[in-house]
């Protein structure tokens, strides 16, 4: 069975503090802990897929810096085909800025660099290995031409697309046609539908507005509640393990990675999306981007 997953995105290196509270425009904060760990939505969703045993290539554009070097090392650590991985002499690697508040909510600020210069050329030496992928898992923290670009070839070529579309933002209408699966958070999906989502009636018309675009199956994550889950004959909410959260995060990534798993490895929808919000559940507990994600053994399924 062919479970080979393409992940598509980004790369970056996250520097967090912890504060009591999230500052204010003008404010300043004398904040507790700082870190430094790798980051970028690709990258952690490649992470937490292949410590969940998926058979895992990650395609993304470092700089030829420090911060660079250092991801690469890191993701051939954890399993991760490294092979495709582009180095860009003229952009620094991408960065983020990380504040976490003592509720574990966070705000984010990330400085792109090589990461926005990825472009379809960068890909053509491993269009041979993503036509033959059975999953290509793609997020918005990479140019969209590009995101669109792949899930046109990827689609052409029979193989199962799932676009996390983060950071919001607009798509083009073709693109639509070509996911299998997305997985938009609730304020992704009140930008993608136009619904303002405030209950779990409209959550399913937001769902339901999405899909009419041309997607196969809506995967709408709703942090804490779970997911909601519309194909063309379900309609469903699947409920999140009751947990004390320290930082969100990657929770959106590690329940990315683990769905491109599950789904790779022929799980009906219903029961990859369990898997992937008990996931999820298990990366809240944990402070850190890649380092909250689970190994297989920890997730009970």
């Amino acid at each position: 069975m062919n479970t080979s997953i393409f992940i598509i995105g980004s790369s970056n290196t996250d520097m967090v503090i912890k504060t009591d509270h999230l500052p204010q425009p003008g404010e300043t904060i004398l904040g507790g802990t700082f870190f430094m760990n790798p980051g970028g939505k690709g990258a952690n969703q490649a992470v937490a897929a292949a410590r969940l045993n998926g058979k895992v290539t990650l395609i993304c554009k470092t700089g030829n810096d420090i911060f660079g070097k250092q991801s690469i090392q890191l993701f051939e650590e954890e399993g991760i085909n490294t092979q495709f991985i582009v180095s860009d002499d003229k952009n620094p690697s991408g960065v983020a800025l990380i504040t976490v508040d003592k509720n574990a909510d966070n705000c984010i600020t990330v400085a792109s660099g090589a990461n926005a210069t990825l472009t379809p050329k960068d890909l053509e030496k491993a269009t041979k290995e993503i036509a033959g992928a059975a999953i290509v898992l793609m997020q918005l923290e990479i140019p969209v031409e590009t995101v669109s670009w792949v899930a046109t070839f990827a689609s052409a070529n029979n193989v199962k697309v799932i676009l996390n579309p983060a950071p919001a933002c607009e798509l083009p209408v073709t693109l639509f046609k070509n996911i299998a699966i997305i997985t938009p958070n609730k304020k992704e999906a009140e930008m993608l539908s136009g619904i303002s989502i405030n209950d779990m009636g409209s959550a399913i018309r937001a769902a339901n507005i999405i899909k009419q675009k041309g997607v196969g199956i809506v995967i709408i994550t709703l942090g804490d509640k779970g997911a909601l889950v519309v194909t063309d004959t379900i309609t469903e909410m699947i409920t999140a393990p009751l947990v004390e959260a320290v930082d969100t995060t990657a929770a959106g990534d590690v329940f990315n990675g683990a769905l491109a798993v599950a789904i790779a490895e022929g799980l009906p929808v219903l029961d990859a999306v369990t898997f992937a919000c008990k996931a999820a559940s298990i990366s809240v507990t944990r402070m850190g981007a890649q380092a909250s994600a689970p190994h297989r053994n920890e997730i009970q399924f």
